[in-house]
């Protein structure tokens, strides 16, 4: 059994909630009280791409969920179109124990940048939405205008932050904080400047959207 299985049916098991047990390799099933189990596989890839997705599905054709088990795992948006496409839920452990509770594994997605996800794709100037990463989307807004914004979802989003999502994932328009109960530190916005982007909120943003 992979350590990143053995911590998963740890922390379920400490959670009351729910019950897990091993099936094999690493997939795990959760039992929820009436929610449907959930068959997941735990992954401790550092980032998972459509190759590595088609692979656990293939391993696992009866999967509800893939799991990065990692906090830093970043999925790339090939992989989160595949899962999405095969009605495989994917996202953090934290969202993977959400959804179990919610019976809606199937049709998860990160919890960390859900809202915000939506939030882009119903907003009205916009005209169409390509996620890059799970972080990074490019969004064509009605205008004609296109601008590749990435989400930080610190509490207060440091200038280290903003330096790291521009070295991880290339050149941004606009990094959005999008907690919702915090915001950027001047430094932060400061090294957005130097950069090339604008650090800002959803309020911010939305109005940037309209008259970009």
């Amino acid at each position: 059994m992979n350590w990143q299985v053995k911590y998963a049916l740890a922390n379920i098991a400490e959670q009351g909630q729910l019950t897990a047990e091993y099936v094999h390799g690493e997939l795990i099933r959760i039992v929820t009280p009436d929610q449907p189990d959930v068959l997941a596989a735990i992954s401790a890839a550092n980032e998972i791409d459509a190759a590595t997705a088609a692979n656990y599905q293939q391993k696992y054709p009866d999967m509800d969920f893939l799991c990065g088990y990692r906090s830093a795992c970043i999925w790339r948006g090939d992989a989160i179109k595949y899962l999405e496409d095969a009605r495989v839920g994917w996202g953090s452990f934290g969202t993977l124990t959400s959804a179990a509770l919610d019976g809606d594994a199937n049709t998860a997605s990160h919890k960390a940048y859900r809202f915000s996800d939506r939030l882009l794709r119903q907003y009205g100037p916009v005209r169409d939405v390509s996620r890059e990463f799970d972080r990074i989307h490019r969004v064509a807004l009605r205008s004609g205008t296109s601008l590749r914004i990435g989400m930080l979802a610190d509490y207060e989003p440091t200038a280290d932050a903003v330096r790291s999502l521009w070295a991880d994932f290339g050149p941004l328009d606009i990094v959005w904080n999008i907690n919702p109960n915090g915001n950027p530190s001047a430094e932060a916005i400061d090294a957005g400047r130097e950069l090339g982007c604008e650090v800002m909120k959803w309020d911010q943003l939305k109005e940037h959207l309209r008259t970009a």
